[in-house]
């Protein structure tokens, strides 16, 4: 089966300096992978290298096309969604206005977000700069959905966050995998809640992938040397 996201030697530079050495990774469709390593090992740049956002070289392809030429807007079109690191929202407006400002016809509309979500409901006109940091990532995820992609990526989706809204989103992503049969690409540190929900894992080390496999494999000695843990 052809996956949905096939990267191949993925390059990327910050300036003169290399950041990534040939990353491999692929998403099948209704495939959950946790894309994991240290701070500073190259897994936002590596998101970010497959949305040209930074400069970067190697195969990408989407959905049987080639991605690798196309600005980042025009790659979002085709069908991905993302959550970023540090949320990025529209501080000024409101939950609501947030929301539909990212709306694609489909399935995901602002009914279908506030079930997932339903504390986005409760705030619908709030601005988003007033919301809990939970409330924040909420609609962060939430805006990526409504842009109704095949494939969502979330960069560092709990980070910070306390452990019972972390608990929450962790249920709306197994909600997303067993229901919506979503492909999805997450990064996170949380080993026991990504072996619970991710089909595989990838880890970079040093701006290169050095295993890959269920995140249930990751030996103890694997996580203490390349995930700090």
């Amino acid at each position: 089966m052809t996956p949905l996201l096939q990267v191949e030697g993925l390059t990327a530079f910050h300036g003169p300096a290399q950041a990534l050495f040939g990353v491999d990774l692929a998403v099948a469709e209704g495939e959950v992978v946790a894309l994991m390593g240290r701070n500073g090992m190259g897994k936002t740049t590596t998101i970010r290298a497959i949305l040209n956002l930074v400069a970067a070289g190697g195969r990408r392809r989407f959905a049987g096309r080639d991605i690798a030429a196309l600005p980042a807007h025009r790659i979002a079109r085709a069908g991905i969604g993302l959550a970023p690191e540090g949320r990025r929202l529209f501080a000024g407006l409101t939950v609501r206005e947030n929301l539909v400002a990212a709306a694609r016809p489909g399935p995901w509309d602002l009914a279908a977000v506030r079930r997932l979500f339903p504390r986005l409901a409760e705030r619908d006109g709030q601005a988003a700069r007033t919301l809990s940091g939970g409330e924040q990532q909420m609609l962060a995820i939430g805006r990526a959905l409504m842009t109704n992609p095949r494939l969502l990526i979330l960069d560092e989706a709990t980070e910070g966050l306390a452990p019972l809204v972390r608990a929450e989103i962790w249920a709306a992503l197994d909600t997303l995998r067993r229901e919506a049969a979503m492909a999805i690409l997450v990064v996170d540190k949380s080993l026991a809640e990504l072996t619970r929900l991710a089909d595989r894992a990838v880890i970079l080390d040093g701006g290169r992938d050095v295993w890959t496999g269920p995140p249930g494999d990751i030996t103890a000695g694997r996580a203490a040397r390349h995930l700090g843990i």
